[in-house]
C-alpha cells in the first residue's frame, strides 16, 4: 500500500467515525461554508491562547501550549467536516471549494501568528525563525498545488500537506504541555563539554516545527520542479504540433 492509498484508507476510516456527527450538523441546518468558518474561528482561538500565554503566563508555564495544541486538533476536525457536510448534504459548490481553500490559508497563518508571538514573547528567537519559515513553506505547499491545478497540472506529491501539518503541530504542542507537568517547563539537558543545553521542554514543540520548516519547503521546491518538467513537455509538444 503506497502513501496515497494509506491516506485514502485512513480518511475513509475517519469518515465512518465522524459521519453521524456530520449528519447531525446537516439536520441542524449548518452549511459547509458555516463549518469552514467555525474552523477559522477555532484557529483564531488557538492564536488567542498563545497570546494569552505570553501576556499572562511565564516562560516555564507550558500549559498554554498544550491547550493550544488540543484546539489545533479540534479545529482540524472541521477541515474534514466541511467537505463531508457538502457531500452528504448534497451542498457541494465551486465557490464552497474556493471558500474552503481561502479560509484554510487564513486559519494556518493565524495559527502560526500565535505560535510566532508566543516564541518571540518568551525569547525563543531562533525557534520563532523556524516557525516563520514553516509558515512560508506551508503556504507555498498549498500555493504550488493551487497554481499548478490552475494550469491543469495535477500536483499532490510531497510531504507535509495540510492534514499532516495540523496533526504534527497539534500533537507536538499537546506533548509539550503534558511533559511540562512531569519534567517541568524549565527543564534543560546539558552534556558535559558543551557550554549550552542541547534539549529543553519546549524542544518537544519546536523540533517538530523545525522539521516542518525543512520538509514543507522541500515539498514546495519539488513540486515546482515537477510542474516545470510537465509544462516544458507540454510546450515542447505544442511546438512540434504547430510545425
Amino acid at each position: 500500500m503506497n502513501k496515497d492509498e494509506l491516506r485514502i484508507a485512513l480518511q475513509q476510516g475517519i469518515y465512518k467515525v465522524i459521519n453521524p456527527f456530520v449528519k447531525f450538523l446537516i439536520k441542524a441546518g449548518l452549511t459547509p461554508n458555516m463549518v469552514t468558518t467555525i474552523g477559522l474561528v477555532l484557529n483564531i482561538g488557538v492564536a488567542v491562547i498563545f497570546i494569552i500565554g505570553v501576556e499572562e503566563g511565564n516562560r516555564g508555564d507550558l500549559t498554554y501550549v498544550g491547550w493550544a495544541g488540543f484546539l489545533v486538533l479540534f479545529a482540524g476536525i472541521f477541515d474534514m467536516l466541511d467537505g463531508q457536510v457538502a457531500r452528504l448534504g448534497n451542498m457541494s459548490s465551486t465557490f464552497g471549494a474556493f471558500y474552503d481553500s481561502v479560509l484554510d490559508r487564513y486559519s494556518e497563518m493565524v495559527m502560526f501568528l500565535g505560535i510566532c508571538y508566543y516564541l518571540v514573547g518568551h525569547h525563543y528567537f531562533f525557534s520563532s525563525l523556524f516557525a516563520f519559515i514553516a509558515l512560508i513553506g506551508s503556504v507555498m505547499v498549498s500555493y504550488t498545488r493551487a497554481r499548478a491545478e490552475g494550469l491543469r497540472v495535477e500536483c499532490k506529491e510531497g510531504l507535509m500537506q495540510r492534514p499532516e501539518r495540523v496533526v504534527l503541530v497539534g500533537i507536538s504542542a499537546i506533548s509539550c504541555g503534558v511533559a511540562s507537568n512531569y519534567i517541568g517547563g524549565d527543564y534543560k539537558l546539558f552534556i558535559p563539554g558543551i557550554p549550552f543545553h542541547v534539549f529543553e521542554t519546549m524542544s518537544i514543540f519546536t523540533i517538530p516545527i523545525t522539521i516542518m520548516a525543512v520538509l514543507t519547503n522541500i515539498t514546495a521546491v519539488n513540486r515546482l520542479l515537477s510542474v516545470k518538467k510537465i509544462l516544458d513537455k507540454k510546450d515542447s509538444d505544442e511546438i512540434s504540433i504547430n510545425r
